[in-house]
């Protein structure tokens, strides 16, 4: 009780101190030395970005890691070490998947301080909420279903795709949106391949420099202006916005897939 009470008080806070600064000059300016003609365009389309590269690079690899875990992979030592290590890694702190992102994506494969570095970034940040979560809505697919299909003389593959997938659709859509949700709100990671806190244009392609939302919060938040704090005010509301929306949206698609189902 006291936590949502303190929840409550701090959200009170910050729609006091941005409503003022949201209106649809924040959102379609650059960022500024100067406040008042400080705002958010470079930041949220850097965040579109990055989003949607994110969940194209994370979705099929973790639905498909999960599928093969559970439908094809042998019960041996090895899949339970590979079990084991997901759910391990999806524990790590952030700031790993940085430095992770920085020497491999950055460095090695000569991306450099892109787009692209700090989607497949997030993608590993977020890849084993999204194969646990892919996992545990798969086994909870009644044995019944499967076997029924078998029975008609179906192969394993179609087994899968027409009865195992769009029973488990809507836990699968759900976990991947929550860590959509986590994604978009990380800072460490893409501060460490490179995300830079000012730019004075959108991104035009994956290979683009960029900015996200939490870092333009996080730069206008550390200046000493108080217009400033009434900007990363309106910011974290524009932030909060986006994932209630996005969590709207795993809650309208599971109710959805399970009245379907």
């Amino acid at each position: 009780m006291v936590g949502v009470v303190a929840l409550a008080v701090l959200l009170g806070d910050v729609v006091m101190d941005g409503a003022g600064a949201l209106d649809r000059r924040f959102l379609d300016s650059f960022a500024s030395r100067f406040p008042e003609r400080a705002g958010i365009k470079a930041a949220l389309w850097g965040s579109v970005w990055m989003l949607s590269l994110t969940a194209l690079v994370s979705f099929p690899l973790g639905v498909g890691a999960a599928i093969y875990l559970e439908e094809y992979a042998p019960r041996s030592w090895v899949t339970r070490a590979i079990q084991t290590n997901i759910a391990n890694l999806a524990g790590v702190p952030s700031i790993v998947y940085g430095i992770l992102g920085l020497a491999l994506f950055v460095r090695t494969l000569g991306l450099g301080r892109s787009l692209l570095s700090g989607a497949l970034t997030l993608s590993l940040l977020i890849l084993p909420v999204i194969i646990l979560a892919s996992q545990e809505a798969i086994r909870a697919v009644p044995s019944s279903i499967r076997q029924a299909a078998y029975g008609l003389g179906a192969t394993r593959w179609q087994v899968v795709r027409m009865q195992v997938l769009p029973v488990a659709l809507p836990g699968i859509l759900t976990g991947t949106i929550l860590a959509l949700s986590r994604a978009v709100g990380e800072t460490a990671p893409l501060i460490m391949i490179g995300a830079v806190g000012f730019l004075a244009f959108t991104p035009g392609s994956v290979m683009d420099p960029f900015t996200v939302l939490p870092l333009q919060i996080y730069s206008w938040i550390s200046r000493p202006q108080e217009e400033f704090r009434a900007l990363a005010a309106a910011g974290i509301i524009v932030l909060l916005a986006i994932l209630l929306g996005m969590n709207a949206v795993a809650i309208v698609l599971r109710n959805r897939y399970q009245r379907q189902s």
